[in-house]
């Protein structure tokens, strides 16, 4: 990937009406490439129907190459007990784990169930906030038969996911929908659609970025709504080295203007 190449008119040659219309929506012609971004947001966080609402602070990574998400979360549990918690998607493996007062395990997930999870949630991210890591050949483009909707599908390290993105007037991702997610409710894994309505929008530096959103499992019972977040106008960082948006990995690619390319970053 050469991270100073600028998005052309040309890159989306061939796309459905509709992505042509969501990505120029997003502001991506003319800037260049992302190929990473960091996040922070805060929110609230329930683990069951009807559980108490928990508030939480994120911290978040995402790469296009390799293909990965990093995700740290603060809560506090019943507004008194500190819980983290982690999402990792990295080399085709997804993992889920929670600790409370920081040594107690209290949640934990691996397999493929976890792997196709955290890729789709990578899929919705890259949706929401970085729509140009999505132009490469690892992503494919469908009309869903409307001029406000289209399908797209990553595949990675031999799993491939796919989901709904429905715009509004102006062309900007207003709900995200799939089938390729797993729920970890307390009865176990439940495969069920899942989908993130965003709840407004804020231009910043002439590019959209969401202020917020809501995660909804649809579950044989109704609708269980399980997320929300609120992301502030300088909660998105781009192309940045994983220790930019607070995460330490000794080895992760980093896209260098110079170079023209991707190389290796070392973090202490």
């Amino acid at each position: 990937m050469n991270c100073s190449t600028l998005v052309a008119e040309a890159d989306l040659v061939g796309l459905p009406p509709a992505v042509q219309h969501y990505l120029r929506a997003m502001g991506v012609i003319g800037r260049p490439r992302v190929w990473s971004f960091g996040a922070r947001y805060s929110g609230l966080l329930r683990l069951r129907p009807g559980g108490q609402w928990m508030p939480m602070q994120v911290w978040q990574y995402n790469s296009a190459q390799p293909l990965a998400r990093m995700v740290r979360m603060r809560l506090r549990l019943a507004q008194v007990l500190p819980m983290t918690g982690w999402d990792i998607y990295l080399h085709g493996r997804g993992r889920m784990r929670g600790k409370l007062l920081g040594l107690v395990p209290v949640a934990s997930g691996t397999g493929p169930e976890f792997d196709v999870s955290e890729l789709v949630t990578w899929l919705n991210d890259a949706v929401l906030f970085a729509p140009s890591m999505l132009l490469n050949s690892a992503i494919t483009w469908t009309a869903a038969g409307t001029d406000n909707t289209f399908d797209v599908a990553v595949t990675d390290a031999g799993h491939r996911v796919q989901a709904r993105v429905m715009l509004d007037i102006d062309g900007r991702p207003r709900n995200f929908s799939t089938t390729d997610r797993w729920a970890a409710l307390p009865e176990g894994l439940v495969r069920a659609q899942w989908m993130t309505p965003v709840t407004g929008w804020q231009e910043i530096d002439g590019r959209p970025l969401p202020t917020g959103g809501n995660a909804v499992w649809q579950l044989p019972d109704g609708p269980f709504h399980y997320a929300h977040i609120d992301i502030p106008a300088d909660g998105i960082d781009y192309n940045i080295a994983p220790s930019g948006a607070g995460f330490k990995r000794k080895i992760f690619p980093v896209c260098s203007a110079t170079a023209g390319g991707l190389g290796n970053h070392e973090v202490a």
